[in-house]
């Protein structure tokens, strides 16, 4: 990475502030961020009517659900625990979608509540029929294409385990014939990726499915719309999708006389680039003339897994007082883990990559941005032991307030037999 990166939506002065009150790590969210790109998600160009849901997998903290729900956002739930924390956090059980590759064991109890559940497998399918016959369900359609930056965020195709096979449309009639459902939605969700043909194949590929089920009002075409993090990349423009997707639903009334309502479920698009990670270099070492220089912080993958997990790129700003001198350095974590590696090679987590940062000195303030989404939540969390981290939001007034307190050691253990 030959550009230095810069602060996203903190100054260099709200990050001390930060660390000073709350330590390192922690995440910092920003409500105004988190409003602006809900106002994008809700102008999608839907001419039947649109709802956005939530992909809460993505940071289910309860005031960024919170600040979201406010704006009319709904909520797409991967298991019954989350479905759980969105009735808890106070959103209203019929505004929220349960999509998950597992069964809740409190399925009965989450529909009676109100929940909407989308049946991802037919086995599925025919479970739900037993227990709620004669209702209405969505059905996941794995449509048989996918799109993501790497296999490990591509959730369609034949490669994907996500959904219903789209051949298997005679079956999935016998499992509802056989309990009286009625099929009134029907969901496809091909993953992360930023290409408007894709889009608009998958859109045209679920409306042809559609065609197979009469009763279905709803069509929700899934999120996976791809938000740029670092400065090179390619982010997916609402603006370029929306009138395609809304063609295609024309197109679709013209032939069928079907006016079909619209959902989308951002996760990355809605959270990502609303959360910072302040975090400290603790230590700086190198391995010789033809090695590398290693910035090592107080956090790393309890905090950020995607970097390990897939190669993931975050940008990463240096906050001190030599703006002007600039150093290459690979970015590491503070587990005891090879591959605790901030700064991979692109996709590509086996591969060191260095970057162009300030330089840096022991004690520095080191930003991880883009943090908001699959960051404080998809981490290894307490390996090593280390205590989970807290968040802070700034609200849309500039104030700073506590989301989530951080973890003690004597909490961590509580869980395990015996101890005091």
């Amino acid at each position: 990475m030959s550009q230095i990166e810069s602060l996203n939506f903190l100054e260099a002065g709200t990050a001390a502030e930060v660390a000073e009150q709350w330590g390192t790590p922690v995440f910092v969210y920003n409500e105004t961020t988190l409003a602006g790109q809900a106002e994008k998600a809700l102008a999608f160009d839907a001419p039947y009517g649109l709802t956005v849901r939530y992909a809460m997998k993505a940071n289910p903290n309860r005031f960024i659900i919170n600040a979201l729900a406010r704006r009319g956002i709904a909520i797409d739930a991967s298991s019954g625990f989350e479905a759980s924390r969105a009735i808890q956090a106070g959103v209203n059980p019929q505004d929220i979608l349960l999509t998950g590759q597992e069964l809740p064991k409190n399925l009965e109890s989450l529909v009676e509540q109100g929940i909407l559940f989308n049946a991802c497998s037919l086995r599925q399918l025919h479970e739900y029929g037993e227990k709620f016959p004669g209702t209405n369900v969505s059905v996941r359609i794995n449509p048989g294409l996918g799109s993501g930056h790497s296999n490990r965020t591509n959730v369609g195709g034949p490669s994907s385990s996500f959904g219903i096979w789209h051949e298997y449309t005679d079956q999935v009639l016998a499992v509802a014939k056989e309990h009286s459902l009625t099929i009134n939605r029907m969901h496809t969700h091909i993953g992360s990726g930023s290409d408007p043909e894709v889009w608009t194949r998958v859109a045209e590929m679920s409306l042809e499915q559609t065609k197979h089920f009469p009763d279905v009002e709803v069509l929700n075409l899934g999120g996976g719309f791809k938000i740029a993090r670092m400065q090179d990349e390619i982010e997916t423009n609402l603006g370029t999708i929306g009138p395609v997707v809304a063609s295609a639903l024309e197109k679709f009334y013209q032939q069928t006389g079907r006016q079909l309502k619209l959902e989308i479920e951002p996760g990355t698009f809605l959270v990502a680039n609303a959360g910072s990670l302040v975090t400290t270099i603790h230590d700086i070492v190198d391995t010789g003339e033809e090695g590398y220089t290693f910035l090592k912080i107080d956090s790393g993958m309890t905090e950020v897994m995607r970097p390990s997990l897939y190669g993931a790129q975050h940008p990463i700003v240096v906050v001190n007082n030599s703006p002007e001198e600039h150093k290459k350095y690979v970015v590491v974590g503070h587990c005891c883990e090879s591959g605790d590696l901030l700064t991979p090679y692109p996709s590509d987590p086996e591969v060191v990559a260095e970057r162009l940062l300030q330089k840096a000195d022991v004690g520095d303030l080191l930003v991880v941005e883009g943090v908001g989404a699959y960051c404080a939540y998809m981490s290894a969390q307490n390996y090593n032991s280390f205590p989970l981290r807290p968040e802070v939001m700034r609200t849309c007034a500039g104030e700073l307030i506590e989301i989530c307190r951080r973890e003690t050691l004597p909490e961590m253990l509580q869980l395990e037999t015996g101890s005091d």
